[in-house]
């Protein structure tokens, strides 16, 4: 079976305000460490710093942005993204074509 494979880029709010640097660096390694696992193809991570939200979510006024751009399929999504909705450190997410 041929997998059609897209550039996507993942982009989403991390790390409430309050938390570690080391945490930080953790939950980037375990998110590229499932997309490699899962069969990703040029993954790139790029940290967009933080910055303060027009508006609160989840009583959260400032977060982390990260970008992760990488190739692959609608499994590999279903997985991070399932993961990144149980995970009480990421605000939002979404994943888009590229």
């Amino acid at each position: 079976m041929l997998l059609k494979l897209y550039v996507l880029k993942n982009t989403f709010t991390v790390l409430k305000k309050i938390l570690i640097y080391s945490i930080y660096l953790k939950t980037i390694n375990k998110y590229e460490s499932i997309l490699k696992d899962k069969g990703a193809l040029n993954i790139f991570t790029q940290n967009r710093g933080r910055r303060h939200l027009a508006y609160p979510i989840k009583k959260n006024n400032d977060g982390i942005f990260l970008q992760l751009i990488f190739e692959g399929n609608g499994y590999i999504i279903n997985t991070i993204e399932k993961d990144m909705r149980i995970n009480d450190k990421i605000i939002r997410y979404i994943t888009i074509k590229q």
